[in-house]
C-alpha cells in the first residue's frame, strides 16, 4: 500500500480519475488535501496567465520579425538580407535569455519564486508595450534598429528566468504523483500565448501593406497591457511554495545559488541544455516556417490560422499528455515525443513546398498538438525534478537557456541555408532534425524522477 500523500484526484484504490475536479473525491478528501489543492491550482493558473503574456509578447514579435520588421526598421534594399537582419533582432533576445536566468535564477532561489515572477512579468510587458511606440527606420535612421535590439535584450532577459520559475512554483506546489500534470499548465499558457498573438496579427495581416506598416503592426504590441494586467493580478496573490520557505526558515538557502548549481548538479545541468533543444521545432514552425510559407505564395493570414488550430489544441493536449508522464514515466513520453518532431518536420516543410492548404492544417496540428505536445509539456517538472530546491530555478533557468539559445538563431540559419531557393527546404528540417537527437541524447542520460518525492529530488545527487 502506498503510504505517502495522495491527492484528492486519487479514488480510495489509488487510481488515477479522468477529471481534476470530481466531487467524490472532494467529498473524501480532508481539509488539509484541500487546502493543498487549492494552492496547485492557483500556481497552474498563474503559470498559464504568465506563460500566455510573455510568449503573447514573445511571438507577437516573431511574426512581426516575419512579416513587417524588415520592412520597416532596416533600410530599403535586398529583401533577403532585410529579413535576416530582421531574424537576427528575433535572435537577440536569446543572447539575454542566459543572462536572464542567472540574474532572475539567482533572485528566485533567494527572495523566493513569487515576487521574481512578478519582477519578470512586469518587465517584459514593459518592453512589448514599449515596441509598439518606436518609431520607424525612416524617421529615426539607424536609431530605430537600435531601440529594437534594446527592447528585444529586456525582452529576452525577462523570458530567461519565466518557463523555469512558473515550472518551479508548480511542481512544488502540486500533489505527489501530479507534478507532470500540474505543471504542464505553464506549457499551455505559451500555447495560448502563440493563439493570442496569432489572433491579434489576423486583422493587421488582412490590412492593406500600407497600413500594415504604417501603423498596424503597433496594435498587437499595445494589446498586451491587457495581458499583463490579468496576469499580474493572478500572480500578485500567489504564496510561496512551502518547501521554499521551509528552507529559508532554516536558514538553509545557500548565498550563490549558480556556483552551488554547478558544484552540485553538473550533470542535471547538461542535461537540461541538451533537452531544450527540442524547442528548436516550435521556433522554425512560429518564424521561418511562416515566412518560408509566404514566400512560396501560401497567405500569411492562413498560416496564422495554422498556428490558431495547432496551438488550441496543444492547450488541451499538453496537460493529457503531461498526466501520462505521472504515470509511465517522464522518459519515454518526452523521447517519443522528440523523435516523432523530427521526423515529422520533414513532412512539414514539404507540403508547404506544395501549397496544399488542407495537408499543411493536418501536418502541423499534428506535431504542435501531438508529437511536440507530448516533450514539452513535460519539460517544465522534469527539469525541475532535476534539481534541489535551494538549487532549482537558477538550474533549470540556466541549463534550459543555454540550449533555447541555439534555437533561437536557427531560423537565421535556416534563412541563409535555404536562401533564395524556394524548393530547398531540407536544410531547415534536418537542423530541426539533428536538434532532436541532441536532446534525445540529453532524456536517455537524465534520470527518472516522475515517482520521487517532492522533498528527495535533487538528493542523491549524481
Amino acid at each position: 500500500m502506498r503510504t505517502n500523500y495522495q491527492s484528492p484526484a486519487f479514488s480510495v484504490e489509488g487510481n488515477p480519475e479522468m477529471t481534476d475536479i470530481a466531487a467524490g473525491a472532494q467529498a473524501q478528501s480532508t481539509p488539509e488535501e484541500q487546502r493543498r489543492l487549492k494552492r496547485a491550482r492557483k500556481a497552474a493558473l498563474a503559470a498559464f496567465l504568465g506563460g500566455a503574456l510573455e510568449y503573447y509578447d514573445f511571438f507577437i514579435y516573431a511574426t512581426a520579425a516575419s512579416l513587417v520588421f524588415s520592412k520597416i526598421f532596416f533600410p530599403a534594399g535586398d529583401p533577403t538580407v532585410a529579413l535576416l537582419a530582421s531574424f537576427a533582432t528575433f535572435g537577440v533576445a536569446y543572447v539575454a535569455r542566459p543572462f536572464g536566468a542567472v540574474v532572475f535564477g539567482h533572485l528566485g532561489d533567494k527572495i523566493g519564486r513569487k515576487n521574481t515572477l512578478v519582477l519578470t512579468l512586469v518587465l517584459m510587458g514593459s518592453a512589448t508595450f514599449l515596441i509598439g511606440a518606436l518609431p520607424n527606420f525612416d524617421t529615426a535612421g539607424y536609431f530605430a534598429p537600435a531601440l529594437l535590439v534594446l527592447l528585444r535584450l529586456l525582452q529576452g532577459l525577462s523570458a530567461g528566468a519565466e518557463t523555469a520559475g512558473a515550472s518551479a512554483l508548480s511542481t512544488e506546489e502540486a500533489p505527489e504523483g501530479r507534478r507532470g500534470f500540474f505543471a504542464s499548465f505553464a506549457m499551455s499558457g505559451i500555447s495560448f500565448g502563440i493563439v493570442l498573438a496569432s489572433l491579434a496579427f489576423l486583422p493587421v495581416a488582412a490590412m492593406s501593406e500600407a497600413d500594415r506598416i504604417a501603423w498596424g503592426w503597433r496594435i498587437p504590441f499595445w494589446l498586451s497591457l491587457i495581458v499583463l494586467i490579468v496576469a499580474y493580478m493572478v500572480r500578485r496573490s500567489l504564496a510561496e511554495p512551502e518547501v521554499f520557505e521551509e528552507k529559508q526558515e532554516h536558514g538553509e538557502l545557500v548565498k550563490l545559488p549558480f556556483a552551488k548549481m554547478f558544484q552540485t548538479h553538473p550533470a542535471q545541468f547538461f542535461q537540461v541544455a541538451l533537452m531544450s533543444f527540442e524547442t528548436v521545432t516550435n521556433t522554425f514552425m512560429q518564424s521561418f516556417g511562416l515566412a518560408y510559407a509566404v514566400s512560396v505564395g501560401v497567405p500569411a493570414s492562413t498560416m496564422l490560422w495554422v498556428s490558431i488550430v495547432g496551438n488550441v489544441l496543444a492547450v488541451v493536449t499538453q496537460p493529457l499528455t503531461a498526466r501520462l508522464s505521472d504515470t509511465f514515466g517522464r522518459r519515454p513520453v518526452f523521447i517519443i515525443g522528440v523523435l516523432g518532431s523530427g521526423i515529422m518536420i520533414f513532412v512539414y516543410f514539404s507540403v508547404i513546398a506544395t501549397g496544399n492548404i488542407p495537408m499543411i492544417f493536418l501536418t502541423s496540428t499534428l506535431i504542435t498538438a501531438g508529437t511536440y505536445a507530448m516533450s514539452n509539456a513535460i519539460y517544465p517538472a522534469w527539469f525541475s525534478e532535476l534539481f534541489n530546491v535551494k538549487v532549482r530555478y537558477s538550474g533549470m533557468a540556466i541549463g534550459l537557456q543555454i540550449g533555447i539559445l541555439c534555437a533561437g538563431f536557427t531560423p537565421l540559419l535556416g534563412t541563409a541555408l535555404v536562401g533564395a531557393d524556394k524548393a530547398n527546404w531540407g536544410p531547415a528540417a534536418w537542423i530541426v532534425a539533428g536538434s532532436s537527437i541532441l536532446a534525445v541524447a540529453g532524456a536517455w542520460w537524465a534520470r527518472e524522477t516522475a515517482k520521487t518525492p517532492l522533498r528527495q529530488l535533487g538528493n542523491p545527487v549524481r
